[in-house]
């Protein structure tokens, strides 16, 4: 088997192949395994993956447990709520602050766990002092100071990855425009705080279809998201023409409305203050009368 790795190191590893990610070199990797399954080593009769059709019955299964080739650190938290792995830095929920976590370190990622339960997830860094934030885990800090949120290096981030969209940069100026710098920051945070019960899709577009109605709180958000996972969710035959076509905008009084059972009731009537009229003028008449005798 030794032999074998050298082999594949020489012919596919030299040069050193140049690739965009980590990714995309397993990609290649496994492509060259099945391309190498098919040759023949020296005049042997059999190709290598014949060999190992003959040798697979004879294997010993593999264990229940999954064998663990991370490598586990035992770090505290500092008052950034960061934990410094090898020479980078990644973070971790607020609420662990000065505590002692669990690192399972691996070659393209690493988790964080608080006793036995997963806390964080991260890519790993595979430069030199670098940071890598998660927004999620400061949300609990900055919905008590929004000021510190437009200049985090954790928004910084999110908008690189993609998780800080356009459509929350557009509610979020709208909402500081109706609201105010804190309370329409802070109206924004609440909305990002959805996101772990709200899947990024739908919360976008409840963001977009929010903004377009004008609705700038995260209630309203919520709503709208909502009702986009629970039109997705319903079937085909089941969805109503105008959502086919394209998204609507419903305000949530005019849905209310279009829920409530109809009404049977007859149209009310004012003819009973007909006879508080002539009541007036009967006694208006009488009181005329005495004052002329």
């Amino acid at each position: 088997m030794e032999g074998q790795i050298g082999y594949f190191r020489r012919n596919h590893f030299t040069p050193v192949p140049e690739v965009d990610s980590l990714a995309e070199l397993n990609e290649l990797v496994d492509q060259w395994d099945l391309h190498d399954g098919r040759r023949r080593i020296g005049s042997r009769p059999r190709t290598i993956d014949e060999y190992f059709e003959v040798e697979r019955p004879l294997l010993m299964p593999l264990p229940e447990e999954p064998f663990e080739t991370g490598r586990l650190f035992t770090l505290r938290v500092d008052r950034y709520s960061q934990i410094a792995v090898r020479t980078n830095r990644y973070s971790v929920p607020v609420r662990l602050i000065g505590k002692r976590v669990r690192v399972v370190l691996h070659a393209s990622h690493l988790v964080v766990y608080d006793r036995n339960v997963e806390v964080a997830r991260h890519e790993r860094l595979i430069a030199k002092g670098g940071c890598r934030l998660d927004l999620d885990h400061y949300l609990e800090a900055l919905i008590r100071k929004p000021g510190a949120f437009p200049g985090a290096t954790a928004l910084e981030q999110a908008c690189s990855a993609g998780k800080f969209t356009p459509v929350h940069d557009a509610w979020w100026a709208a909402a500081v425009k109706a609201h105010g710098d804190t309370a329409g920051t802070r109206a924004l945070i609440e909305v990002l705080l959805l996101a772990r019960h709200i899947s990024h899709e739908h919360l976008v577009a409840g963001l977009a279809m929010a903004l377009r109605a004008g609705a700038l709180t995260a209630d309203a958000v919520a709503l709208e998201a909502r009702k986009i996972a629970q039109a997705e969710d319903e079937p085909a035959g089941n969805r109503s023409p105008a959502g086919a076509a394209g998204a609507t905008v419903t305000f949530l009084h005019e849905w209310r409305l279009a829920h409530l059972p109809p009404d049977t009731r007859p149209l009310p009537s004012v003819t009973h203050y007909d006879q508080l009229l002539r009541r007036r003028r009967a006694s208006g008449g009488e009181h005329r009368e005495g004052e002329a005798q």
